[in-house]
């Protein structure tokens, strides 16, 4: 049984944008045998561009039902179904995002009608649906309504079973269930993997945890991991994996963090080199005989913080040699090389001259202190706020007097409330690895601030 669905949005991202319309048609693999066709109050405004499109207008869908209102509908008509659409992927984050904002886990079996036109009727210059319909000679009225788009589709479908003479369609919907797996580890548990930020554990037939990881896209880097035949070790954990648990964590910072935690926590078996630290080289400073401020990349230390951390001396030396260009530096002060007199660098005029005293240590010192600034966070009390585990969520980060304290989660309403941030927080340990993590983040994504 086949539900083959079409919708109609107020835009392209499923994150931001909401259903304005819905249709399914139950197909049986000969003739259509029920229907649900509803315009979708999207709860937002439909931009004018889209409305020309759609011909969907604001006052067609003021009256119409919200999806929550649908949503148990939706359920039970596709329920044991498998979700046809036209560029599925499109269709089917749109209806798993909106059943997300209900905290459902709406799951089907997909079929790409894209995906079976180009295995059965290979060669055409164009596989979009109008086309499509064109070549084929199928009837394709009220287009980009859900109505008949959807209508256009199974008529599509139909097409191409009657053409699928290799079975195509049944071994594009076989599992994807790599050999070789741990005959504990079932399909059910598959299925059921989230496409969405968060921590997942791989536990063995004995329930002993021997591995965690994260992912911004959990079941995507599961399925990585169950294919991954690159290593002996690679094999050897996807061969004892027995069955798998995760939690979501609505962003990637958090998923770092929590990872972090868990595996200094638990210390699994195949997560030997996380269990004392990602980070086992460091950028740290001393002061020489003439009071110039130096650098060096060296083995991390229990009792000397780095000023920031790095998985290897090669990657160390060569982000070293990337901000010595970027902030005026010296190559020989900084641990780049040594020599006997001026760097090379000097001698093409790309140094100042720290290195054999025609710069003073002051000015030089400004610069390599203005250097270290930017490891530092740039307020000593603040909240770092992402996206949360659910839509109406926020994720909360603390840092107090420059330290780390831990994540929590609240509702969107308190993201300017201070004191209900730090309440949702729940505190964990800060450590080196910690802080390069953060400070990564925040240099690579925009993330709301809250001052403390």
């Amino acid at each position: 049984m086949f539900s083959v669905i079409d919708i109609e949005t107020t835009g392209g991202s499923p994150k931001t944008e909401k259903i304005t319309e819905i249709a399914i048609y139950i197909h049986d693999g000969l003739s259509i045998v029920d229907e649900f066709v509803t315009l979708v109050n999207p709860e937002i405004n439909i931009p004018y561009h889209i409305t020309g499109l759609t011909g969907i207008t604001n006052e067609m869908v003021a009256d119409a039902p919200k999806f929550y209102e649908i949503a148990k509908k939706v359920v039970e008509i596709t329920e044991g179904q498998v979700f046809v659409a036209h560029n599925v992927n499109f269709d089917y984050s749109f209806i798993r995002n909106e059943f997300k904002s209900l905290g459902y886990d709406f799951n089907r079996k997909t079929l790409d009608t894209i995906k079976l036109a180009r295995q059965v009727v290979p060669g055409l210059k164009s596989y979009s649906l109008g086309k499509l319909c064109f070549d084929l000679g199928i009837p394709l009225n009220n287009r980009h309504r859900a109505g008949g788009d959807a209508l256009a589709t199974v008529r599509l479908l139909e097409d191409l079973l009657s053409r699928d003479k290799k079975n195509i369609a049944a071994k594009i919907l076989k599992p994807s269930h790599p050999a070789g797996l741990n005959e504990y580890l079932t399909k059910k548990v598959l299925n059921k993997l989230p496409e969405e930020p968060g921590v997942y554990y791989f536990w063995d037939d004995k329930g002993e945890l021997i591995y965690i990881g994260k992912s911004k896209d959990i079941r995507s880097r599961i399925f990585q991991h169950l294919h991954n035949q690159t290593t002996r070790k690679a094999m050897e954990m996807r061969d004892r994996i027995a069955d798998i648990t995760w939690e979501l964590t609505g962003n990637e910072l958090i998923a770092l963090l929590l990872e972090s935690d868990e595996i200094k926590k638990h210390k699994p078996l195949y997560n030997r080199q996380q269990r004392r630290s990602y980070f086992n080289y460091g950028l740290f400073t001393h002061e020489d005989n003439n009071g110039y401020l130096c650098f060096s990349i060296t083995n991390t230390k229990e009792d000397e913080p780095p000023v920031t951390t790095f998985t290897s001396k090669r990657e160390g030396r060569e982000q070293l040699a990337k901000w010595v260009e970027q902030h005026n530096l010296c190559p020989k002060l900084s641990g780049l090389y040594s020599s006997s007199g001026a760097c090379f660098h000097r001698g093409i005029g790309e140094c100042s001259g720290a290195c054999n005293g025609e710069e003073t240590a002051e000015a030089y010192n400004m610069r390599a202190k203005a250097f270290l600034g930017r490891f530092e966070y740039e307020h000593d009390n603040f909240m770092i706020l992402d996206q949360g585990r659910l839509k109406e969520e926020v994720g909360v980060i603390c840092i107090e007097h420059g330290q780390y304290r831990g994540f929590g989660y609240t509702l969107s309403d308190y993201q300017n409330q201070p004191d209900v941030l730090r309440d949702s927080v729940r505190f964990y340990p800060d450590n080196r690895d910690i802080h390069a993590l953060i400070g990564l983040y925040l240099r690579k994504n925009k993330v709301k601030i809250v001052l403390l």
